[in-house]
């Protein structure tokens, strides 16, 4: 009799890992973000730097301030694409 509960038991954690998606809880990791550089707290620098990764701007020899991370499809990362494509 215990070794039927067990195997049930054993059967029901199978079947949930098996239904549990791989990739499940990394859905803020996939979150679309760009970092730009941010002379002010919500305007972009004279040199209008965007990056996928963080860092300091790439205004002058030594660099800048650091870059802000900002949603992809925000205004104000759009304003910055179509500053840099002009």
């Amino acid at each position: 009799m215990r070794n039927r509960a067990r195997m049930g038991y054993v059967s029901l954690l199978l079947l949930v890992l098996a239904l549990v998606p791989a990739d499940a809880g990394s859905s803020s990791k996939s979150k679309k973000t760009v970092y730009v550089c941010a002379c002010l707290k919500d305007k972009s620098c004279a040199c209008m730097t965007e990056a996928k990764m963080q860092g300091p701007c790439a205004c002058g020899t030594e660099g800048g301030p650091p870059m802000k991370e900002v949603p992809a499809d925000s205004d104000w990362a759009k304003q910055n694409r179509d500053a840099l494509a002009k």
